[in-house]
């Protein structure tokens, strides 16, 4: 199972970055910790992605997106950014493309490929992954990122950093568990 941001979640939108892309493996899933790939510079913040869908001659319908990139971080990372809040998807679970529903984009808390996706350092979530969810977790351990991004127990490796503390146990009835992520 991939990792899920449950509703309560509770952060300060100043904590929030809205500047890098994520350039890895497509679906990513909110929840997944990242870190950056490429760097963000003002004289090329923005990229022209190409044409929506078929091009027309007389007809302009391109759109843009961010340069800058994240990927999902790995075991060991030593500088992760934070951990995204939204999924990043191309399809819809009918597998529709969701480049030409943008209500449904935001309805499913979803951004497409090449735009910015917010990612947040800092907060309280309540927060489910495979990873964590097979592990013994007590309250007040540190969590580390594991590999493609999620999150465990894991042992403190050479120069890896921890990402968040667990509030708590997993729940066996709901496979969760309420974390604060620092970084």
């Amino acid at each position: 199972m991939p990792s899920k941001l449950l509703p309560f979640r509770d952060y300060d939108e100043h904590e929030v970055i809205n500047l890098f892309k994520y350039a890895g493996t497509i679906p990513a899933d909110q929840g997944t910790i990242v870190s950056i790939s490429e760097g963000w510079t003002q004289s090329q913040n923005t990229e022209l992605l190409g044409a929506v869908g078929k091009s027309y001659n007389n007809t302009v319908s391109d759109r843009y997106g961010v340069t800058a990139s994240v990927n999902a971080a790995g075991t060991g990372d030593a500088n992760p950014l934070g951990m995204l809040l939204h999924s990043v998807k191309e399809e819809d679970e009918n597998g529709e493309k969701l480049i030409y529903n943008p209500r449904k984009v935001a309805e499913m808390e979803v951004v497409l490929s090449g735009q910015a996706v917010p990612i947040v350092s800092r907060g309280v979530f309540l927060y489910s992954g495979s990873a964590i969810q097979a592990q013994t977790v007590t309250a007040g351990q540190k969590l580390y990122s594991a590999a493609d991004g999620l999150l465990t127990t894991g042992n403190h490796l050479g120069g890896q950093v921890a990402v968040a503390q667990a509030l708590g146990a997993v729940d066996t009835t709901y496979r969760s568990i309420l974390i604060k992520l620092e970084l």
